[in-house]
């Protein structure tokens, strides 16, 4: 028999998984428990099954609880849900977030249950997408040992790729994602401030950006970044970098820091890239 499933807090992500848990008959969909019972029978309606609850006091035993509340709320949720007296050994209770390790929920371990966390590493802003593009889909595991297994049998029915993360360095495993998804559009803007300083209009620098950094994305992805990896700094233009960073600081002394922290970054790489060529 699948197993049951409850939701608390089905949101975009809560409710999304849920979907495509239900779409491949992987789980019962059990209860939902949001801050509304209207919310949560418009969840079920996505989602196309599953029971609304208005209270922690309603709901029933489940093998599984999914907490997909705000990342400052989970704890409390796992509180309460551990304070129903409805845990036991064999419950596994897991969240989503990307930033807080499963530990966290210490009333849960402390029942006896055990705990785990799953983070897609995706945007879950619109259902519908998430949905139609989910397969092959990257999530990072962690959590109990008893729990990973099953974590695993779920997302990976659903098309997810599964990578187990180390607890401790959760945080760092979040900020990996920001560094490469987040700081990447900040870069851009700062590149389109330097052009507008220039003279070139902000939609013009767009453009003029969008060939190079898909260019330079494209080789970053089939050679690795030493080899991706081109500009003064690459070729050794110590001359051309302080010169630079000379202009830029006289525009914004912030993104002249910025550049110079980048600049030493980048050369650190670059010396690893001289490395691997001396032993090839």
């Amino acid at each position: 028999m699948r197993p049951t499933l409850t939701i608390i807090g089905c949101g975009n992500v809560g409710k999304s998984l849920g979907r495509l848990w239900h779409t491949h008959q992987t789980v019962s969909l059990h209860q939902v428990l949001n801050r509304t019972v209207d919310s949560a029978r418009q969840a079920i309606a996505f989602m196309g099954a599953g029971q609304a609850v208005a209270a922690y006091s309603d709901l029933l035993p489940s093998d599984l609880y999914l907490i997909a509340v705000p990342d400052e709320q989970i704890a409390d949720c796992a509180r309460m849900l551990a304070a129903t007296g409805l845990l036991k050994r064999e419950s596994i209770v897991f969240h989503c977030s990307g930033a807080l390790p499963a530990h966290l929920m210490q009333d849960v371990i402390a029942s006896g249950a055990a705990v785990a966390s799953a983070h897609p590493i995706r945007s879950f802003a619109s259902p519908e997408q998430v949905i139609a593009s989910f397969e092959g889909t990257w999530c990072g595991i962690e959590g109990a040992s008893s729990a990973l297994p099953t974590l695993e049998r779920l997302f990976r029915a659903i098309g997810a790729r599964t990578v187990a993360i180390n607890s401790s360095a959760k945080m760092l495993y979040h900020s990996a994602a920001v560094f490469a998804s987040n700081y990447l559009v900040t870069l851009a803007d700062i590149a389109l401030e330097a052009y507008k300083q220039a003279g070139i209009p902000r939609e013009t620098g767009l453009q003029m950006i969008a060939p190079l950094m898909r260019r330079t994305l494209d080789n970053l992805l089939a050679m690795g970044p030493e080899d991706a990896l081109s500009g003064p700094v690459a070729r050794g233009d110590w001359q051309t970098v302080e010169t630079q960073y000379r202009a830029i600081a006289a525009w914004d002394e912030e993104c002249a820091n910025i550049y110079k922290q980048l600049a030493n970054r980048t050369k650190a790489m670059a010396k690893r890239r001289r490395g691997i060529d001396h032993r090839q």
